[in-house]
């Protein structure tokens, strides 16, 4: 089978397609039919520097959210799942590959009426921001920022937040994605690339009740001086490359709550399944910015990795 593989770390180039075994289903395993894969920024960091929740050792195909139709089925495991449409984790690798071998209980099955490229990127995006939203418990009034919300999970948070009858404020890096935070719902959009973006903030809401932080650094401090007492600051991106430095001590001063929320494998699950349900609903829009052929896997990474992406980005396997 056509694969992509890992084996060096370094720029996006160290991507290279090739071909690997097909793999087959053991005891209690089903082999997924790839037909999207779902890129995450964390995987161009690991590709980069080693750095990430994935493990083991190189070569390796990367990738670690799929989604496709169940093609075989190990001996012990029920004929009829085959056919079936499903999105699934890899356990961190695996992914870039036209075919993938997964437990039994990994893969969740996809509503009818959600198309499966838009079910790929709700995967990790959607439970992702369900999470958050959960945690910060955004009420009707409330003042809502939310960073990168050009991206994946931020235009998700964008329309979360927007549901809840927040006030949204959405923060996006130039021109393009300004007018597409705009389109999806926010009330202040603001471009943080500008030195002025918190003040200009700040004298259009007064400060903000929520921060959802999907950029770190000195935009997400910003972003924390802008909470009013009361508020809550979440962080879920280091787009700048480093998660923002706010000591508890600070925050407890300040009477903001730093929410780091969590979730074990059978919630995760329960969240992806909410996710696909609310996008089969219409109530979740996932934004497919860009697309790429398997082959071109470097590319996609160097487009993420230079802050061109928009939405989500997919690789599609033809």
């Amino acid at each position: 089978m056509r694969a992509v593989w890992l084996r060096e770390f370094g720029g996006p180039e160290v991507l290279v397609p090739g071909t690997a075994p097909d793999p087959m289903p053991g005891p209690g395993q089903v082999l997924v039919e790839v037909a999207h894969v779902n890129l995450t920024f964390v995987e161009t960091m690991f590709r980069a520097t080693g750095f990430g929740p994935f493990r083991g050792p190189l070569p390796v195909i990367p990738g670690n959210g799929v989604g496709g139709v169940i093609g075989a089925v190990g001996p012990d495991v029920d004929p009829g799942l085959v056919g079936q449409r499903v999105v699934s984790g890899t356990g961190g690798s695996g992914g870039y590959a036209e075919r993938v071998v997964v437990d039994r209980a990994a893969p969740v099955e996809v509503p009818g009426a959600l198309a499966l490229d838009d079910a790929v990127a709700l995967l990790a995006d959607g439970r992702t921001a369900l999470l958050l939203t959960d945690a910060a418990a955004p009420r009707a009034g409330e003042r809502v920022l939310v960073e990168a919300a050009a991206g994946g999970v931020g235009g998700l948070l964008v329309q979360l937040a927007a549901r809840a009858g927040a006030r949204v404020v959405g923060l996006a890096g130039g021109p393009r994605k300004t007018e597409l935070v705009r389109a999806a719902g926010a009330d202040v959009v603001t471009d943080y690339r500008e030195p002025d973006w918190a003040d200009r903030v700040r004298a259009a809401t007064g400060g903000v009740d929520v921060v959802f932080d999907g950029v770190g650094g000195d935009v997400g401090r910003a972003a924390f001086d802008l909470l009013a007492p009361g508020g809550r600051m979440l962080s879920f991106g280091l787009a700048s490359g480093s998660w923002t430095d706010v000591p508890t001590e600070t925050a407890t001063a300040r009477g903001v709550a730093l929410l780091r929320p969590t979730a074990g494998p059978d919630e995760l699950r329960g969240l992806t399944v909410r996710a696909l349900a609310e996008g089969a609903a219409g109530r979740l829009r996932p934004l497919i910015g860009q697309r790429f052929p398997l082959e071109r896997a470097a590319e996609a990474h160097a487009a993420m990795q230079s802050r061109a992406t928009v939405g989500k980005t997919l690789l599609d396997i033809g």
